[in-house]
């Protein structure tokens, strides 16, 4: 009676098990291959070029005085008294942390810019992702393709949901090279 038991649990337990690989589908993609192909892309990366090069600029410029003040010390330090001597020396030590200041906050400037413009597409890619998967009957999509953040280790191609992602955006994407 006791096998007997053991045996059908055995049976329904496999049976669930077999249920349960027929109902698993599994796909993935490349969120940054998404974007890339999408036409804010350009535009976000157009902006953020520019809101770089006014930053460097800007650093350029307090770089320039920096030059200036420093070349103009070195030329006349003979010529100044130790008040005067100290307050050049101040003056110089001043700007070179405003300088390195500005470009510390430039980098952090510059990454949440990038951030906040990225974060809608990101969204929308998203909802992409969640509409396909939806109507695809997939269970999990998962991210391959970005050196470091990788959840994928091996997948068949034909999983590959990134085109179906992209049509979902509106987006045609390219041929496939063999």
């Amino acid at each position: 009676m006791k096998a007997k038991s053991i045996i059908i649990i055995a049976l329904i337990v496999s049976a669930f098990q077999v249920s349960a690989q027929q109902a698993l589908k599994i796909g993935y993609t490349n969120a940054d291959y998404v974007l890339s192909l999408l036409p804010e892309a350009k535009q976000i990366d157009a902006e953020l070029k520019a809101y770089e090069k006014q930053l460097q600029n800007q650093i350029q410029a307090k770089y320039g005085s920096y030059e200036k003040l420093v070349t103009e010390y070195q030329q006349n330090v003979a010529t100044y008294d130790e008040l005067i001597r100290a307050d050049k020396e101040q003056e110089i030590q001043q700007l070179q942390q405003s300088i390195q200041k500005f470009s510390q906050d430039a980098e952090t400037s510059l990454m949440n810019k990038r951030n906040t413009l990225l974060k809608p597409v990101y969204e929308k890619i998203g909802n992409a992702i969640e509409q396909v998967a939806k109507e695809n009957s997939y269970t999990h999509i998962f991210s391959a393709g970005t050196p470091g953040f990788d959840v994928l280790l091996y997948a068949r191609e034909d999983d590959d949901v990134s085109d179906l992602i992209l049509k979902k955006l509106g987006v045609t994407p390219p041929a496939k090279s063999e």
